[in-house]
């Protein structure tokens, strides 16, 4: 950031008073911008025991598979933004069931959240993001071929909790590559 977004002024790069990390504040004004980790959203869409996964037509992670999830767009609910996402990503639409996970990513300043959700029709499809969508048993799921360790995270977790008959809350931060 070089300039103020309030008045223009070029900012500085410097620890206010009663802060403990560097911001970049206006000398002019005195607004401090704070740069704050990004949330994206996403789901575990489920349609009779399958889960749906999107083949990723954007980098990062071009052509590899993941959970529909996006970046949170200000106005929206985290559930809205599950369902936004979905939408986009693989036309499909979803009944938000429960927040299953939480995954924190502080080396990328990101914080994903994903929902189990129930696909409401088996009409879904490829988004402008996605090469093509697709409903995978836990046998099928191209383990290798899945783009993020968040999503890889969600998974197993919710493949583990539907073979114990329960469905709980998980949370995961994960260190860098």
């Amino acid at each position: 950031m070089n300039y103020c977004t309030q008045c223009g002024a070029k900012v500085v790069l410097r620890i206010p008073e009663g802060d403990s990390h560097p911001r970049h504040v206006c000398p002019q004004c005195g607004e401090i911008h704070y740069l704050n980790p990004k949330l994206v959203i996403g789901c575990i869409a489920e349609w009779e025991d399958r889960i749906l996964l999107c083949r990723r037509a954007i980098e990062p992670g071009y052509g590899l598979w993941t959970l529909p999830a996006g970046f949170m767009e200000n106005g929206e609910s985290t559930a809205q933004a599950a369902m936004r996402e979905t939408g986009e990503e693989a036309c499909a639409r979803v009944a938000i069931e429960q927040l299953f996970a939480l995954v924190s990513i502080p080396h990328i300043n990101q914080v994903h959240l994903f929902y189990r959700a129930r696909l409401l029709n088996a009409d879904f499809g490829a988004g402008e993001e996605s090469l093509e969508t697709m409903l995978f048993d836990e046998h099928q799921i191209p383990w290798d071929k899945v783009a993020f360790r968040s999503s890889i995270f969600c998974l197993e977790a919710y493949f583990m909790d539907r073979r114990s008959g329960a469905f709980g809350f998980h949370e995961s931060t994960l260190p860098p590559p």
